[in-house]
This record gives structure tokens, C-alpha cells and sequence, in this order.
């Protein structure tokens, strides 16, 4: 099976939509538990917190990366980034057949996307994205590092990325807002 996430209640065609890449695709994951980082999108939920009135997509907020072994490490930017982002958020793991369609993400690791509509075989509803995460980071299939234990040296490099993103964000004043109301240094 492959799994899609959406905060979308009742979908039973998963359809293409233009992401950050600017292509209408389907994105999917090999592992169920790699979705939940999808469930919430932390610059809209900032955004729709302040009232900020924004058209179009929300830029895709994703503070991940995989360890060595291949599971997802959601790594905090910002403190109780997770906890801000994913608690009290509801949504939905579809599960899709694989088809011919889909074709591996390279730079993504267990994922797929698709650039056709998909059939779901089935659908499970997460009540909150925060208590999923964290079971799935008690039972092993995920890692998480809090803000807490990131290093001077990854300190540094998250300042010095948030100002390159803050700088180049001209297009997404909803992202704009996003990382001036959590990266303090970007208001000094």
C-alpha cells in the first residue's frame, strides 16, 4: 500500500495539486507513518491562528530529514515546534493501491508521487497528528529531536537557513509572517 495524508474528510480519488514544486502531483509514501508529518502545515495553521487572510497554497513548512537507517527524523527549528504545529490537529492516512503511475521520489526516501488521480482503497482518521507522532516515535518508526538537544553548530546553520528562507520568500508573505512570529533573531 502507499499513504497520502489530508486534513480532507472523505476523499475516494486522491487528485494531483500544484506544491511546492509547481507541478500538479499526488505525493505518497511507502510508509504509513512518514504521512503524519503531512497532516498540518505549520505556516497555515500560524497563519489562520492571527486571522492572516492569504489566497493560493500556504508554503509547505517541513523541518525533516531521514537518519541513516531510513526513518523520518522531524527535527524542532524553533522550540515545541511539534507540539505548535501537530496538537489538536485531526486528519486522514489514505491508503492507495501502488499503480504503474507512480514513480519514486529519489530525493525523498520511500516516496512516490503521482502525476494521476489515484483510487483509495481506504482511509484512517487521526484524531490528533501530535498523539500519532509521538506513538510513532515510542514504537521506533520515527525520530524526533527537540529543539532542546540541537547542537551551537545546528544552531547556527537553522539562523543562517531561516534568514536565507525569510530573504527569498518575497512571493509568500504567509511564510514571511510565519518565520518572523517564530525565529525571534529575524525581529533584532
Amino acid at each position: 500500500m502507499l499513504f497520502h495524508a489530508s486534513q480532507m474528510p472523505g476523499l475516494t480519488i486522491l487528485n494531483p495539486h500544484v506544491s511546492n514544486h509547481d507541478k500538479p502531483l499526488v505525493y505518497l509514501s511507502e510508509k504509513r507513518e512518514n504521512t503524519l508529518v503531512y497532516l498540518s502545515n505549520a505556516v497555515e495553521k500560524y497563519c489562520e491562528s492571527i486571522d492572516f487572510h492569504h489566497q493560493g497554497y500556504y508554503k509547505t513548512w517541513a523541518s525533516y530529514g531521514f537518519t541513516a537507517d531510513g526513518l523520518l527524523q522531524l527535527e524542532e527549528y524553533y522550540p515545541d515546534a511539534t507540539t505548535d504545529t501537530y496538537k489538536g490537529v485531526a486528519g486522514y492516512i489514505y491508503s492507495v493501491q501502488p499503480a504503474d503511475c507512480c514513480r519514486p521520489l529519489s530525493s525523498i526516501p520511500y516516496a512516490v508521487a503521482s502525476e494521476h488521480p489515484l483510487f483509495v482503497a481506504d482511509c484512517e482518521y487521526i484524531p490528533d497528528a501530535y498523539d500519532a507522532i509521538m506513538q510513532a516515535v515510542s514504537n521506533g518508526r520515527m525520530v524526533l529531536r527537540h529543539y532542546a538537544q540541537n547542537s551551537p553548530k545546528k544552531l547556527r546553520w537553522i539562523e543562517k537557513i531561516i534568514r536565507s528562507e525569510y530573504d527569498n520568500a518575497g512571493i509568500h508573505p504567509e511564510y514571511r509572517a510565519f518565520l518572523k512570529a517564530k525565529f525571534d533573531f529575524l525581529s533584532a
